[in-house]
């Protein structure tokens, strides 16, 4: 090989949630003649890029992250010198591809270092670390390393991998202390996948918090909480797109969903197509006989017509809000809508706006919708947006032999409503710039985080209450959670923990911005956008918002050359352009 790939290094450090990871990538042209070199990495759609280096015998480039106008401008700049576009950026169901190649001098070597941070999602009762590994070339010295610091104690961490190997023992190491791990590994093959799971302890009714720099993170997911009954309508696409796999795919799914709800819950299905049909014109308990046969019917779907989405909703809404009028359904419970469908509106209304508007008008912020939008086609954006009004999200479903398994892993985050409106509440005096403190639910195996600043940043205690609605009862509490000291946590550890808890505040409050960027009036949007922008360009996080501009080394023509990098956002096709 002209191209050595000398070295491959992930090292990923998780402090309370929040990874910081840094992959390293070291190659060396042997050739007599320069060679082009690429970089290939993938990494997890909820992450934010924070740098990207390359050093080229000895010389660094830099990132430097900038408004996405400013960096197009330069962007085209380039583009009128007569330079020409590189590689692409691809996005794939969890992760998201970032490329680059270089041209590089006969002997010479370049080592690019690509560094990202995102918040771990708590989902079915567990995090997960996901790191995935296709380089073009063979390499040498292949090696993840992964620490993990959890001072609230860590229940248990899993290993899986997918990485080929031919050794007898597999080079992995894993110690697990108190509140913290190490993993490394160190495949002899270098194509697959690594995933870390674990959870921690979770003792406090109240939550944890953490205390650093002057800048509080509060975890939220108390334990041994009973369920909140739910009473759910699935709404199902049944036009002609949907035939063939998908349809299929849907029963499958929705016989095994359907067995799933208990017996206190309340469900009806809504079947679409260019007309409505309701299972039963109300909400049925869900006893066995009634989930038999509704399974048997969700075995007889069949497709054809066109795609009705707006009728279907609306008649979604208004059976739940009927029930509710007349007290059939209980008066602790949630109501929910679950939507699947692969297409777009078609027949009658066929506004996405005045959808989104008609759905919203009608359930009055009283219940919550889940969009499942089946394959590429979809138009997710206006999926996203329907479910921001009305206290829920989308997801994308894609298309494959595990479709099915998709959805009920969706249903599954979503099924067990564990409390409902909850309120975080923390001293006015005592806090400033909150992420949102207010959640519709919190569902079993989740977990609810808020962060922010503390205006008096001499604190070993912290004063919380919390607020929600339960099966039974109200739920309340309120106390002073005790702040961990890291010092006494990790008296030996070396390791610098800085400003995680800074970061992750300025992570989520993007994430959460960008969330409602698109709802609102335009003057609502863009101060919200304007205030997304100016934390992403402080912290340089790569968002929707800004790219990461490269200065490439001089061609031997003498001219520069520039990298853009862009986020992707999901269902806009954003692209990530080289030149």
């Amino acid at each position: 090989m002209m191209v050595e790939v000398q070295s491959i290094k992930v090292l990923c450090t998780v402090t309370s949630r929040f990874a910081h990871t840094v992959m390293t990538s070291k190659a060396l042209n042997k050739a007599k003649s320069s060679q082009e070199i690429f970089f290939e990495v993938e990494l997890p759609k909820t992450a934010f890029i924070t740098n990207f280096t390359m050093e080229i015998d000895g010389q660094v480039h830099n990132g430097e992250v900038k408004e996405k106008e400013n960096a197009k401008q330069e962007y085209d700049q380039a583009v009128s010198t007569g330079q020409t576009a590189g590689l692409v950026k691809a996005s794939g169901r969890k992760m998201e591809t970032f490329s680059v190649s270089v041209s590089i001098a006969a002997k010479s070597s370049v080592t690019f270092i690509l560094i990202y941070e995102e918040l771990l999602q708590r989902k079915q009762g567990q995090y997960e670390l996901l790191t995935r590994v296709k380089p073009k070339q063979p390499v040498q010295d292949f090696q993840i390393v992964t620490y993990i610091y959890e001072p609230q104690g860590i229940s248990f961490v899993e290993v899986k991998k997918t990485f080929q190997t031919n050794d007898l023992l597999p080079k992995l190491k894993k110690t697990v202390s108190d509140t913290k791990a190490f993993i490394s590994f160190s495949p002899t093959s270098v194509d697959g996948e690594f995933i870390i799971n674990y959870d921690v302890k979770r003792t406090e009714i109240l939550g944890e918090v953490q205390i650093v720099n002057g800048y509080f993170v509060h975890f939220f997911a108390p334990p041994d909480l009973p369920r909140v009954p739910k009473n759910v309508v699935f709404v199902i696409d049944r036009s002609g797109s949907m035939a063939g796999e998908k349809i299929q795919q849907t029963r499958d799914a929705l016989a095994s969903i359907l067995k799933d709800l208990y017996e206190e819950d309340h469900f009806a299905l809504i079947m679409f197509d260019s007309n409505i049909v309701t299972w039963k014109n109300s909400l049925s308990k869900a006893t066995k006989e009634n989930v038999d046969k509704a399974t048997v019917s969700v075995q007889q779907l069949s497709t054809g017509g066109a795609t009705n989405i707006n009728d279907a909703l609306l008649g979604g809404v208004s059976m739940l809000v009927r029930e509710r009028q007349d007290q059939k359904l209980l008066e602790r419970s949630a109501d929910m809508i679950i939507l699947l469908t692969d297409g777009m509106p078609n027949q009658g209304e066929t506004d996405f706006a005045k959808i989104q508007e008609n759905v919203r008008s009608a359930s009055g912020g009283k219940m919550s919708m889940f969009c499942l939008g089946f394959g590429n086609d979809v138009d997710y954006a206006f999926l996203n947006v329907l479910c921001r009004h009305n206290k829920g999200l989308a997801r994308r479903i894609f298309e494959g032999s595990d479709a099915a398994s998709q959805l009920k892993d969706f249903y599954k985050e979503v099924s067990i409503p564990l409390l409902l409106e909850v309120d975080l509440r923390y001293p006015q005096s005592a806090v400033d710039f909150l992420t949102n403190n207010h959640y519709s639910q919190l569902f079993n195996g989740s977990e609810i985080v808020v962060a922010g600043q503390l205006r008096n940043n001499d604190r070993d205690y912290f004063l919380v209450e919390v607020f929600a609605y339960g099966p039974d009862k109200d739920f309340r509490m309120h106390g002073e959670v005790t702040v961990a000291d890291w010092g006494v946590v990790y008296p030996k550890q070396k390791f610098n923990f800085g400003d995680f808890t800074e970061r992750l505040w300025a992570y989520l409050t993007i994430q959460q911005l960008l969330e409602k960027s698109d709802i609102g009036t335009q003057q609502e949007r863009d101060s919200i956008s304007a205030r997304a922008l100016n934390i992403s360009m402080r912290y340089s996080f790569v968002t929707p918002l800004t790219s990461m501009v490269v200065t490439k080394p001089e061609t031997e023509e003498g001219a520069h050359n520039f990298l853009l990098a862009d986020k992707l956002t999901e269902g806009k096709g954003n692209m990530i352009s080289f030149l």
